[in-house]
């Protein structure tokens, strides 16, 4: 399911106009975005948390060249689902 096909299916099971559902997942997308750059977590209680993990800095390996190469501390954004998601899968 791409964007496209998920703003429809919002706007069907929401009972209103496309564009109002894509505001609405707009909306969604960019406060847990924001929530997660500001170092916090979106927690939404039978669905899952969006949060965001540290990866400290570490040396790799260039896989054609053999070098080695350092690569930098990043901040990853993780998805972990809640029970009742991985219920209702299962």
């Amino acid at each position: 399911m791409n964007k496209t096909e998920l703003v429809a299916a919002i706007a069907e099971k929401a009972d209103i106009a496309k564009k109002d559902a894509e505001k609405v997942l707009a909306a969604f997308v960019d406060s847990v975005s924001a929530e997660l750059k500001a170092g916090g977590k979106v927690q939404l209680v039978g669905f899952g948390t969006f949060e965001v993990h540290n990866r400290t800095a570490r040396t790799g390996i260039n896989p054609q060249t053999g070098a080695k190469i350092q690569i930098p501390a990043s901040k990853n954004p993780v998805f972990k689902a809640g029970k009742a998601l991985k219920d209702a899968i299962n």
